[in-house]
C-alpha cells in the first residue's frame, strides 16, 4: 500500500496516536469557530486591543479600523471552522495543520503569555513562556510532518481513488486483449483494489464529526443537575428559574411609537445595570457585582439581544455614549440611546446639590455629541431644581437639547415636579415619570430607604392622564420588587406610552414576551388615558 511506504518512519501505533491528537485539536478549532460564528457580539477587537508585545501598533490598528476588523473577524471564524474540519476529517491535512499553526502563532504574538493583560492579570492557561496556543501550534507542526491524513482520513481515500484512476487506462478489456499481442508479465499493471478495511479506516473520521455535531447542537438543551433541581436559584423580580427564554421563543415583534419624529420601541432598555448602578436596598455589594458582570463584551451582548427582540432604544447616562459609538463603529447594531442628563452631585451622606451649571451643560453637550436620539432632564435633577425654583436652569438645558434638533424631556420621581413644570409653562416633548404600585412589603416601611420611587401613585395616574405629551414610565418594577408581569401591565393600563425597564441579557426575551402579551390585550385599547404615541 502507498500509505505503508510513507509511514515507515513511525510505527502504526504512533500514527494512530498522532491521528487521534489531530482529531482532538480539530475538534477544538471547529468548536471555537462555530461558537464565534453563533455569537453576533463576538469580535477579535478585544484581543487585539490588549496586544502589548510585538507589533502592538499593527494589532491596535486592526481593532480600530472597521473594514480591517471585519476581515480579521471573518478570517478568524472561517479559518477556525475550515482548519477544524480539515484536521478532523484528515482532509488537506498538511495544509490545515500549517494554517492552524500559523493562526495560533499570530494569537501568541498578539498576546504572549509573559505579558500581563490590560486588567493587570496574566493571560489564561500559561506557564511563563508556554500557553495553550504555543502547545497546539507545536503539535500541529508535528502533525504536518507526518502524513496522518493518508493513514486515517480522507486524504488517504482520495489518494487511493486517484491511483485507481491513474492506472485505469492501462487495463484492457477482453475485446482489446484479442486484438493486441499480450504484454510481458513484468509490464502488466493490475488495478489497485481498495479493501473494505482500508475504506472504513479512511472514513473513520466521519462518525467523529457526527458525534461533534450531535454534541454541539445538544449543548444548548443540556441542563445541569442544579438547573433541574433548584426551583429558585436566582432571586429578583425578573428571574424565577435558570430556564431563560431563547430567541427562538420570541412571540412576535414589539410595537413602536413616536416622540416627535423619532421612533421608539414600546419597551425600552434601561441603562442603570449597564452603568453599574443598581438600587440595592440593604445589599451594599450589588452595584459592585453589577459592574463586575457587565464587562464591555457583556454590555454589547445585551444590546444585540435587545435589538434582536425588537428593542431599538437604550436609556442611559451620557457617559455610555462613547461605548455606544464603539458598538455602532463595530457594526454590531444600530440601537439608539436616550440620555438622562443629571445635574447633581452627592456628598458622602447621599445629600444632593447642583453641580456647576456649565458642567451640567457640558454633560448635555457630551450626550448630544455622542449621538443621543433624545435627552431629558434627569428625574432627581428636575425634582431638585423645581423644588428650589431653578426653573431658568431647566429651561436653558431644554433649549440646549432642542438646539440639536432632538426631543427634549423632563423626568421626575414626584408628581409635584410635573405639576410645577406644567404650572411654569414647560411643554416638554415627553415625560419621564416613575410609576409603580405600592403592594410590596418594603414599600410599607415608614422611612425611605432605597425602596420606593413613585410616592403618590394614584395622583400620578390622575394627573398624567390629562397631559398630551408621550409618557415613558420608569422604575416600574420598583428596582426589582415587583414582577415584570405585574409591573408592565400596571404601567401600560394606567397611561404609560412606553416602559423603560432594566434587564440583564438573559431576561430580555422573557420580558419582551411579557410586554407583547400585555400590549396585545384588546382591553388595553380602551384604557382611560389615550395612547399618545
Amino acid at each position: 500500500m502507498v500509505t505503508k511506504s510513507k509511514t515507515t518512519s513511525i510505527s502504526n501505533t504512533g500514527m494512530y496516536f498522532l491521528a487521534i491528537l489531530r482529531i482532538i485539536i480539530g475538534w477544538h478549532f471547529l468548536y471555537e469557530g462555530l461558537v464565534k460564528m453563533a455569537d453576533p457580539t463576538w469580535s477579535a477587537a478585544g484581543y487585539l486591543e490588549q496586544s502589548r508585545y510585538i507589533l502592538p501598533g499593527l494589532f491596535h490598528w486592526m481593532a480600530e479600523t472597521p473594514g480591517v476588523l471585519s476581515v480579521v473577524n471573518f478570517v478568524n471564524i472561517w479559518g477556525l471552522i475550515f482548519i477544524g474540519l480539515g484536521l478532523m476529517l484528515g482532509l488537506l491535512t498538511r495544509f490545515s495543520a500549517i494554517a492552524g499553526a500559523a493562526l495560533l502563532a499570530l494569537y501568541y504574538l498578539a498576546n504572549p503569555p509573559f505579558i500581563t493583560s490590560s486588567y493587570g492579570a496574566g493571560l489564561e492557561g500559561h506557564y511563563l513562556l508556554v500557553d495553550k496556543n504555543l502547545i497546539e501550534a507545536v503539535t500541529l507542526i508535528a502533525i504536518a510532518i507526518f502524513p496522518t491524513g493518508l493513514f486515517i482520513g480522507l486524504d488517504g481515500l482520495i489518494q487511493e481513488l486517484m491511483l485507481r484512476k491513474r492506472y485505469a487506462h492501462k487495463i484492457l478489456s477482453p475485446e482489446q486483449l484479442k486484438s493486441v499481442a499480450p504484454e510481458p508479465a513484468s509490464q502488466q499493471v493490475s488495478q489497485p483494489v481498495l479493501g473494505r478495511r482500508e475504506l472504513l479506516k479512511h472514513l473513520a473520521t466521519l462518525p467523529v464529526l457526527g458525534i461533534f455535531g450531535w454534541s454541539y447542537f445538544r449543548k444548548k438543551k443540556w441542563e445541569s443537575y442544579e438547573e433541574q433541581n433548584l426551583v429558585d436559584i436566582m432571586s429578583g423580580a425578573s428571574v424565577v428559574s435558570m430556564n431563560f427564554a431563547e430567541l427562538d421563543e420570541l412571540k412576535g415583534e414589539l410595537p413602536y411609537g413616536k416622540i416627535k419624529d423619532k421612533t421608539f420601541s414600546k419597551l425600552i432598555l434601561g441603562g442603570n445595570l449597564l452603568n453599574g448602578w443598581a438600587h440595592s436596598r440593604d445589599l451594599i455589594y450589588v452595584s459592585q457585582l453589577v459592574r463586575a458582570y457587565h464587562t464591555k463584551d457583556r454590555i454589547f451582548r445585551t444590546l444585540v439581544m435587545a435589538e434582536k427582540c425588537g428593542i431599538n432604544t437604550l436609556l442611559s447616562h451620557p457617559v455610555i455614549g462613547k461605548l455606544i459609538n464603539e458598538y455602532w463603529k463595530k457594526k454590531l447594531g444600530k440601537i439608539q440611546f436616550v440620555s438622562d442628563c443629571a445635574g447633581l452631585l452627592y456628598d458622602a451622606n447621599g445629600t444632593p446639590s447642583p453641580m456647576p451649571f456649565e458642567d451640567w451643560l457640558d454633560l448635555i453637550r457630551e450626550a448630544i455629541d455622542n449621538g443621543a436620539t433624545a435627552c431629558y432632564v434627569q428625574g432627581e435633577t428636575a425634582d431638585y431644581y423645581f423644588a428650589h425654583e431653578g426653573y431658568d436652569k431647566v429651561a436653558k438645558a431644554m433649549d440646549l437639547i432642542r438646539s440639536a434638533g432632538i426631543p427634549a424631556g423632563i423626568g421626575a420621581h414626584t408628581i409635584e415636579t410635573v405639576k410645577k413644570a406644567v404650572d411654569e409653562g414647560f411643554v416638554p416633548d415627553f415625560w419621564m415619570k416613575t410609576l409603580h404600585h405600592q403592594n410590596y412589603w418594603s414599600a410599607q416601611h415608614p422611612v425611605w430607604h432605597d425602596n420606593k420611587y413613585c410616592f403618590n401613585t394614584e395622583e400620578t395616574i390622575r394627573f398624567m392622564k390629562e397631559l398630551p405629551q408621550p409618557w415613558i414610565a420608569f422604575k416600574v418594577m420598583a428596582a426589582g420588587a415587583i414582577l415584570p408581569e405585574e409591573a408592565f401591565r400596571f404601567a401600560f393600563e394606567n397611561g404609560a406610552d412606553f416602559v423603560c425597564a432594566g434587564m440583564y441579557d438573559f431576561q430580555i426575551v422573557q420580558d419582551t414576551n411579557i410586554a407583547l402579551d400585555i400590549l396585545g390585550d384588546p382591553g388595553l385599547r380602551n384604557r382611560e388615558r389615550p395612547w399618545i404615541a
